[in-house]
């Protein structure tokens, strides 16, 4: 079954007027009071009017700098009403490349990256063309195409080549070289890059992967090639990952190891998003039978 991200949190926020649970977070020790401040005013909340933000414990009004934030609760503050966005998230599943089209993604993106531009780790044994334990991950989700194309996420990309995929999602502008240790918490939106905050890499859960603060490397976001991972995708997945995380309870954790025999179908069937992640399981499998 899914896990709650509610258990991850060391932070929680609360409408000081009436003491409904709004969110939380997990800080790991690099989210200051500015990424809060941003969080909260330009992703989650919807206010009437001004709001300001106490930190419980010490009775202090936070302000964004770039202080760390504490732990503990926070209160936010206004004369007028106070509630969280009912902005859609979007579920995803591990983006492995399963066609020819995903296969030139597959080899533009380790071209241009050569190793896991999240933890450093260098691949060794590029020059022999052996990428095993290194995967290329589309940062907008290959299994969301169709949001891709009705909201022309295209735009972001600077070419489109007839070979690259529908509408540039198979571009190597909207992807990654992730060590396959990292890829699926990426995909599970555990952490994310802010590229408005020097390229910060922000992990929302307890960090397994020792990446909470790093910056993202400079070989796939050379602003000098013409193939960098486009900011604009990294803002949309750090959205998505601040919905998933932040608000309310937070959005479920999927499980993607099922043991053998396991009735993988009829469990998506009873998980929440269950009709999008039936959707991703037959589109993996349509994928895999084109090949």
């Amino acid at each position: 079954m899914p896990t709650n991200r509610l258990r991850m949190r060391n932070i929680n926020f609360y409408v000081a007027s009436t003491g409904q649970h709004l969110g939380g977070l997990w800080q790991e020790g690099h989210i200051t009071d500015a990424n809060i401040h941003w969080m909260l005013g330009n992703v989650l909340l919807i206010v009437d009017e001004a709001w300001s933000l106490k930190h419980r414990a010490s009775n202090r009004t936070v302000m964004p700098s770039d202080d760390i934030a504490a732990e503990g609760d926070y209160d936010i503050h206004s004369n007028g009403s106070i509630r969280m966005t009912d902005e859609p998230w979007a579920p995803r599943s591990l983006s492995y490349s399963i066609s020819s089209r995903e296969n030139l993604f597959c080899q533009g993106v380790r071209a241009r990256d050569g190793k896991c531009v999240i933890t450093g780790k260098i691949n060794r044994l590029a020059p022999l063309d052996q990428w095993f334990g290194f995967q290329a991950a589309h940062v907008f989700p290959l299994r969301h195409g169709s949001l891709w194309n009705q909201d022309n996420y295209s735009r972001w990309i600077r070419e489109i080549r007839h070979d690259s995929g529908i509408s540039g999602i198979n571009s190597v502008q909207n992807g990654l070289l992730m060590h396959a240790s990292v890829h699926l918490a990426f995909d599970q939106y555990a952490f994310s890059i802010n590229p408005d905050d020097n390229y910060k890499i922000t992990s929302f859960h307890p960090d397994n992967w020792d990446v909470d603060g790093r910056i993202l490397d400079f070989v796939c976001r050379d602003p000098d090639d013409p193939n960098h991972v486009s900011d604009e995708v990294l803002r949309w997945h750090f959205r998505q990952a601040v919905l998933g995380n932040v608000r309310g309870q937070g959005e479920p954790i999927f499980e993607t190891d099922f043991p053998p025999g396991s009735d993988i179908m009829g469990t998506l069937r009873q998980e929440p998003y269950g009709k999008e992640r039936l959707e991703m399981e037959l589109f993996r499998r349509l994928g895999e039978l084109e090949e």
